[in-house]
């Protein structure tokens, strides 16, 4: 199993004067962390890897005090990778790896997957602070995943 996660809310582009990269995550973001930390801290997460940019960074750092796993910035998984690079660390990634990307790469892995056959229950989809579980057979390919949506908050 492989949770594909999309990083929480982190603002939009035009409304923050920085690099895009450096975009931090916003009240509810960091509310959607906490909430995704607790809610998965024991479901079997085995390795935490997350794109290098700052919204994934920090999606994940909660995940990372509650399970005690060190967090791997990993380039493959940042906004704009390559989808084949991508898609070689969610086949190569060991089992329970949780990975934090964009919703770029999330559209290509779930388009990918289902165009390979891959059951995907509910998809396709990838709202910010979506995770989905991926089920992997034989080379690590995907063969059936399931949606997780955004957790609903208050904020």
């Amino acid at each position: 199993m492989i949770y594909l996660f999309r990083h929480t809310h982190a603002g939009t582009r035009r409304d923050w004067d920085g690099p895009d990269r450096e975009r931090p995550l916003t009240e509810r973001g960091r509310h959607e962390s906490a909430v995704i930390a607790e809610r998965w801290a024991g479901s079997g997460i085995t390795a935490i890897l997350s794109s290098p940019y700052l919204r994934c960074l920090e999606s994940v750092e909660a995940l990372s005090r509650a399970t005690g796993l060190q967090i791997e910035a990993t380039p493959s998984l940042e906004e704009g990778a390559d989808p084949e690079l991508a898609y070689s660390e969610l086949t190569g990634a060991q089992d329970g790896a949780l990975l934090c990307t964009h919703g770029d790469i999330v559209a290509a892995l779930i388009g990918r997957a289902s165009a390979e056959g891959a059951g995907l229950e509910d998809g396709p989809a990838w709202e910010k602070g979506s995770i989905w579980l991926l089920e992997r057979g034989p080379g690590g390919r995907v063969r059936a995943g399931r949606y997780h949506p955004p957790p609903v908050t208050a904020l």
